[in-house]
């Protein structure tokens, strides 16, 4: 099969097409062969050597969407089913920048019927990670949320989401366009970064209370902003947090703070088929016309996969970077 081969970390360029084995299919697997794959900023850090990645060689990527190939006394599905999931790239688990993957099937759902390959594909890791941003953080009906990152990978699904939960919900973005997308997602209120200080939209959209949820999907020095626009009481939820943070402003306001790292599952083979469950109701979420996911326009194929890498890197790609595998798109 041809596959896009890691053997040294470093840039997009140390990624190269390549033929290899299809991987051996073990008991109680599946064998997937995949249609399209998408890029995550994980995929990034793990490219430039973060410990979570599989030995060298290796093929990397996470999320696919594709159609069963085989069954290795997997219950559950046929050959010619079509599922996607978030199940290799790290640690002990084969790639999705291949023709072919081999996965713990508990970790697939069937794909959402409404949407193609391509749209499929670029759900898992993002869809998972903001499901339980929500979920974790208690977003229930009523519920005013600030929503970091409206429309990247992560926030443009958690803004979907909370949406659906009966929360009312603004949103920071970079640019005039990209508020525009997320109005277009459901956002109430959009902020643009930079063009005004967290105390000013805290006063301009909650009176000075602050947020009853803030979901951050950006990290760094964001994340003390989200303690900055959180509400006495209020939850705030992260999904990257691998720096240091004075917490007395959580102790002088008692939030609570719930850390999202979506991959523990994959690292620890523990809790796969609540990875599983997710999946599933997203799919029904999104063939009920409540959740739709943000694709960047580009195009890229396998051979282009390291295009696709640096293209995600250079901070320029709107939505979702996905990669197409097979020609039965």
């Amino acid at each position: 099969m041809k596959a896009v081969v890691l053997h040294a970390h470093g840039g997009a360029e140390k990624l190269k097409l390549e033929e290899t084995g299809v991987p051996t299919l073990e008991a109680g697997q599946v064998l997937v062969r995949i249609v399209a794959a998408s890029v995550n900023p994980i995929d990034l850090k793990i490219r430039a050597g973060l410990p979570i990645g599989p030995s060298l060689p290796a093929i990397i990527g996470c999320d696919f969407s594709g159609v069963v190939e085989a069954v290795n006394g997997a219950p559950g599905y046929e050959v010619g089913d079509e599922v996607y999931g978030c199940a290799g790239g790290v640690r002990g688990l084969g790639g999705s920048l291949a023709e072919f993957i081999a996965c713990d099937p508990a970790l697939l759902s069937p794909k959402p019927k409404t949407l193609t390959h391509r749209q499929s594909a670029a759900l898992p890791l993002v869809g998972i990670t903001a499901w339980l941003l929500n979920e974790r953080s208690g977003v229930k009906q009523g519920d005013h949320v600030l929503v970091h990152g409206g429309v990247g990978g992560v926030g443009h699904v958690a803004l979907q989401i909370a949406k659906t939960r009966g929360a009312r919900v603004a949103t920071t973005v970079k640019t005039d366009a990209a508020a525009s997308i997320a109005r277009d997602l459901g956002a109430d209120d959009v902020i643009l970064y930079g063009g005004e200080e967290v105390s000013s939209y805290v006063k301009r959209l909650t009176d000075g209370r602050g947020f009853d949820v803030v979901i951050d999907t950006v990290g760094g020095a964001n994340l003390d902003k989200s303690f900055q626009a959180a509400a006495s009481g209020g939850r705030v939820a992260g999904s990257a947090a691998r720096s240091t943070h004075d917490l007395s402003p959580m102790h002088g306001k008692g939030l609570s703070l719930h850390i999202v790292f979506m991959l523990l599952p994959l690292l620890e083979g523990t809790r796969c088929k609540e990875h599983g469950r997710i999946l599933e109701e997203l799919a029904a979420m999104c063939d009920a016309g409540k959740v739709k996911p943000l694709l960047d326009p580009k195009r890229f194929d396998l051979a282009r996969a390291s295009e696709a890498h640096a293209y995600l890197e250079s901070g320029k790609a709107v939505g979702k970077v996905v990669v197409n595998v097979s020609a039965m798109l």
